[in-house]
């Protein structure tokens, strides 16, 4: 497994060359802020792991907040804003209430205005936290380009367009596929449910009427998670902050949280990725770095299209 997961990372390091030449054809590149903010990197990387120290359940949260933003706007920070007196952000629609890490990105931001101020953008930093969390849970080492602008754009209406924990697997795949995504890309980030939780208001009509692609066993369990309320949390996987392939073990045992993960493997087209991850974590480990990446250059705003935000929270 070992010499799988090197072999992993050197064909990633492959993969990032190809996306490298691809960003900087589109504005971006991997040394972007090389000569502007040469710590950028490092100043995020080091705030992510002292906040993964103090509480490891906050992976998820960054990892969740990036896959939130590059759908909605694309990947430019639209999510950190705060609602006004005249508009109501993304933040505050009921599928992001339940978002976490935006001190994080508080914190990085602060640090950079100091060291360079109106250099480095929100949304690179979003796209950088989320990287590292993966990393620090023991996920894939990978590298994205930089160079994304902040969005001034954020409404509560867009956020339809995020995907509801009652997709099936044929939704999901029209709806990734909306963006860019094909099938298997889709199944290798649905792999990030291997870190977090979920509440018990997602997963409780599965208990209603028993859902016929779950383990009996497991809706005992559900059943006793949803005892204590809506806002009870159920892991996804047995190893909540850690990145693993576990996700999928869970998935072949009938042991999917949500609908829209159980899915995959009752869904013939996409049952077969789910076995392949099941069986072989450094695949998946390579699938989800290039899809990450992938993710991270969603209709990204250079230019004048976007700006680089003095406070994450709020247009300059």
């Amino acid at each position: 497994m070992a010499l799988a997961y090197f072999l992993s990372v050197i064909l990633a390091m492959e993969v990032m060359v190809s996306g490298y030449r691809f960003g900087e054809a589109g504005g971006l590149s991997m040394n972007y802020y090389i000569m502007t903010c040469p710590f950028a990197e490092s100043v995020i990387k080091d705030i992510v792991n002292r906040a993964l120290q103090d509480d490891p359940t906050v992976a998820a949260g960054l990892v969740r907040m990036h896959f939130h933003d590059c759908f909605i706007e694309g990947c430019d920070a639209s999510i950190l804003l705060d609602s006004t007196k005249d508009n109501t952000a993304e933040k505050d629609s009921p599928a992001n209430l339940s978002l976490r890490g935006y001190e994080i990105i508080d914190d990085a931001k602060e640090e950079l205005e100091r060291q360079c101020p109106g250099v480095v953008s929100c949304a690179d930093i979003v796209a950088m936290a989320s990287r590292d969390a993966v990393f620090f849970a023991g996920g894939p080492v990978y590298d994205i380009p930089q160079g994304r602008k902040d969005g001034r754009r954020s409404k509560i209406q867009d956020t339809i367009n995020l995907p509801s924990p009652s997709l099936n697997a044929s939704e999901l795949i029209r709806l990734f596929g909306q963006h860019g995504f094909n099938a298997q890309e889709m199944v290798a980030l649905s792999g990030a449910h291997t870190l977090g939780v979920a509440r018990c208001s997602s997963f409780k009509s599965r208990l209603t009427n028993v859902d016929p692609n779950m383990d009996s066993n497991f809706a005992k369990t559900l059943s006793k998670t949803c005892s204590a309320g809506d806002t009870a949390e159920q892991p996804f996987d047995p190893t909540r902050n850690s990145f693993d392939n576990l996700y999928y073990n869970a998935l072949q045992r009938k042991s999917g949280v949500l609908i829209s993960d159980q899915t995959l493997f009752a869904t013939q087209r996409t049952r077969g990725i789910v076995n392949g991850y099941g069986l072989n974590q450094a695949m998946f480990f390579l699938d989800f770095q290039q899809a990450m990446v992938k993710m991270s250059l969603l209709d990204v705003k250079e230019g004048s299209n976007g700006e680089v935000r003095n406070n994450c929270r709020k247009i300059n």
